[in-house]
């Protein structure tokens, strides 16, 4: 599980800093651990509970529930300002998510190196949903010369369906042995996500998985980080975003 914050971070009154991360409506506590241990370990709300008020802080999971959909956005936005660049090779594919006791989807790309493009959780697998994850991740990294996907037919046709729409010209692979690394990758996020056994709210779902998809992309060295700054670890880098 992927809480909002980490669990030293004062929460204050919810105000507007600009580019400073907004805080939220709860009354400011400083906590005692020091580790992002949502973003990095499959630990499920009342585990943190617990693990806070061993600490003594009280505070209840629906509370830590709430900081995960309210300040994901937030912290998303603030690490594609300091994004590496990816490569113009990609390679697309869909992983399973269960949500309310069904199947989702949650669709993921890779570039050639691994770094992770983007990523996008939807309710259906096909050519719609597939388009969809297309268009944001291009509208975020711009356009690839290459996409390699599987067998699926659904991605083949929201690709060419974004080549006819835009005047673009992707070239489609599929290669399944090529795809290998972004399947590789999806061991990363459902490593956190297989010990929840699904989540209960589609939209919690997708918050969540944006604090797992940041975790790892930082994990790998895709945030932009000062000189002196190199030497950081993932929980000193992941402070940065909401600093």
């Amino acid at each position: 599980m992927w809480y909002g914050l980490p669990l030293t971070h004062t929460v204050k009154e919810e105000r507007d800093d600009g580019d400073q991360l907004q805080r939220g409506p709860f009354p400011t506590r400083h906590y005692s651990d020091g580790r992002p241990l949502v973003c990095r370990l499959p630990f499920e709300p009342r585990h943190v509970e617990e693990l806070m008020l061993e600490r003594g802080v009280h505070v209840d999971h629906s509370t830590i529930n709430r900081w995960v959909v309210k300040y994901s956005p937030q912290l998303e936005e603030a690490f594609h300002r300091r994004k590496r660049t990816v490569w113009v090779s990609w390679r697309m594919d869909e992983t399973y998510i269960k949500v309310k006791g069904a199947w989702k989807y949650l669709y993921r790309a890779v570039d050639k190196y691994g770094a992770t493009i983007d990523f996008l959780l939807t309710e259906h697998r096909d050519k719609d949903a597939a388009l969809r994850f297309l268009k944001k991740a291009t509208r975020r990294n711009g356009l690839p010369e290459t996409i390699t996907i599987d067998g699926s037919d659904a991605n083949e046709a929201a690709i060419k369906s974004y080549n006819a729409a835009h005047g673009a010209s992707i070239a489609i692979r599929q290669v399944k042995y090529l795809n290998n690394v972004v399947e590789q990758d999806h061991r990363g996020v459902k490593r956190i996500t297989r010990p929840m056994l699904g989540f209960k709210a589609f939209d919690a779902a997708q918050a969540t998985l944006v604090g797992i998809e940041l975790m790892h992309m930082i994990r790998k060295r895709q945030l932009v980080v000062e000189e002196g700054d190199k030497g950081l670890t993932a929980a000193e880098l992941f402070y940065s975003l909401a600093a």
